[in-house]
């Protein structure tokens, strides 16, 4: 694997969350006694990740504190935002300590085992700017559906009930210019002024997988957590 940087959004509030998770960043919301976001850096590490950028804001301090600046065997840099940007305005600061060509992107609030070599590859022999992992899932409403053709993302469609389909697993390879290049301003929306937007002016391609999904997003998720990860942890 060519690409061992990776940006997390790990700025979210955790609104809804806020009877489960009270009063801080919902990447640190506890699962088993552990911040969620050490199982996604050990992850990450155990796939080849070398160094992660995390994009900050709502009480940092707390991620930065347990975690400091090495983390797993990684370097652990952190993008302030100054106030809310937006998860493109994340994104895009955090882009700016980018050190490579391109760069793997996570939500800090979902873990999706990808096998991050095979998505490279998959990129690169696709040529394109940006990869999406998705997973197929069945009979949901809870995300919006991925509309995928030849390998390649067409569009994005918003929520609603779907017998079978793919969504988008929060987890992207991404060449560091398409965000630096264009003038976008300092607060945007990735998912609805980027993703949505440019889908039919860059070349976007969809990576299926098949591994552990799981967002801690809702209260119910977050105790499916508790149970699913202590699974993962021993093997069963």
């Amino acid at each position: 694997m060519k690409t061992v940087e990776a940006i997390i959004l790990a700025g979210g509030l955790g609104t809804r969350l806020q009877d489960v998770v009270y009063d801080m960043p919902k990447p640190m919301a506890a699962i088993n006694g552990k911040p969620f976001l050490s199982y996604l850096l050990n992850e990450l590490s155990l796939q080849g990740i070398e160094r992660v950028i995390l994009s900050v804001g709502y009480k940092y301090k707390m991620i930065e504190a347990y975690f400091g600046h090495r983390y797993a065997g990684m370097e652990l840099k952190y993008a302030v935002e100054p106030e809310p940007l937006g998860t493109g305005g994340g994104i895009k600061l955090a882009m700016n300590q980018v050190k490579g060509e391109r760069v793997f992107l996570f939500n800090g609030d979902t873990l999706f085992k990808v096998p991050l070599s095979e998505l490279e590859s998959f990129h690169l022999n696709g040529s394109f700017a940006l990869t999406l992992a998705v997973k197929e899932l069945t009979d949901f409403d809870r995300y919006g559906r991925v509309e995928i053709n030849d390998g390649k993302i067409r569009a994005f469609h918003e929520k609603e009930k779907v017998k079978q389909g793919f969504i988008n697993g929060g987890v992207y390879l991404m060449e560091k210019d398409i965000l630096l290049k264009e003038s976008y301003p300092t607060k945007f929306s990735f998912e609805k002024d980027f993703l949505e937007k440019q889908i039919g002016q860059i070349s976007c391609g969809a990576f299926p997988a098949n591994g552990y999904f799981l967002d801690i997003g809702i209260p119910e998720t977050y105790e499916q957590a508790q149970n699913d990860f202590r699974r993962l942890n021993s093997g069963e």
